[in-house]
Order: structure tokens, then sequence, then C-alpha cells
């Protein structure tokens, strides 16, 4: 199976990419359209099929008692970051629903946090078909904070 070579989320993004805000616009609708992933108030900083960075600021809505950012908070970061990158890479005839998350916390995350997540759609993905993404979240020193693997089912709309 081929993708698209530009599927509507990224048509989106890249037509938002002629504006002085566009990426702020697009993670604006995609927090509207997906409101508890708007929670985390994330900024899409890159898209492109098979590829997404977003990052989120350090405020006091994402953070737990500890005054880190939340556990939570890094997995809703971690599953929009898998999700863009593989949304972004199916054929607008598909969908991808979330199967599974899990989550390996390295250390404490504090400051802005950024997911990046890479997908490369197999030849052999079919009609209710699970794939594996990872999403690697760094703080602003490098470092990784935490490691979110989701488990997306892709298959054909109805």
């Amino acid at each position: 199976m081929q993708a698209a070579s530009e599927n509507f989320i990224v048509k989106w993004w890249n037509k938002l990419q002629l504006f002085p805000a566009g990426d702020r616009l697009f993670s604006f609708a995609l927090g509207h359209i997906a409101p508890y992933s708007g929670s985390i108030s994330a900024r899409v900083e890159a898209l492109s099929p098979g590829h997404a960075r977003v990052s989120i600021k350090d405020r006091r809505k994402v953070r737990n008692h500890l005054k880190s950012i939340h556990a939570i908070a890094l997995i809703n970061l971690g599953e929009i970051a898998t999700g863009l990158a593989v949304l972004s890479t199916i054929p607008d005839t598909m969908r991808g629903i979330l199967l599974g998350i899990e989550a390996e916390y390295v250390k404490k995350a504090r400051g802005k946090l950024t997911a990046t997540a890479k997908f490369g759609l197999s030849s052999e993905i079919d009609d209710n078909s699970p794939v594996k993404v990872t999403a690697e979240l760094i703080d602003e020193a490098g470092e990784v904070v935490a490691r979110v693997h989701a488990t997306w089912l892709l298959g054909y709309k109805k």
C-alpha cells in the first residue's frame, strides 16, 4: 500500500504554513477537534508524512504536586505526536484508532518538552492492522524524560 502524497492532515498543515502563525492555527484547530488532547495546549512544530514534532510548555495546568509535568500530560503529548505521525502517512480512505498506550518515565519532566514520532507505512498494512509507534519526549537540555509507545489500529473508513 502506498500513502497519498498529501493527505488531508498534511494538506491543511501545509496550507496554514502560508500564514505567519500557521503552526499555532493548526495546533488550535487540532485542540478544538480533539478537546481532551487540546487540554495540554500542545503546539505542533513540524509535520510531514510519517513525522511529527509536538511541544508543550511547562505551565501550572500540566503540573503535578511535585512541580513537574504530570505523567498523563506526558502520555497525552506522546499520543498526539504518534497519532499525527501515523495519520499524516495513511491515505484519506483509512483511519487510525488508538488501541493501547504505555510510557517509560526516565526522569522528572520540567520546562518545555518536545515529542518526536516517526512512522513508516509498511506494504503489509491492511484493514484492521495494528502498528506500534514510539514518541521520544525530550526536555530543553536535550535529555529524554519519557518514551511513549502507542499501538494504533489502522483500517478503512466504513
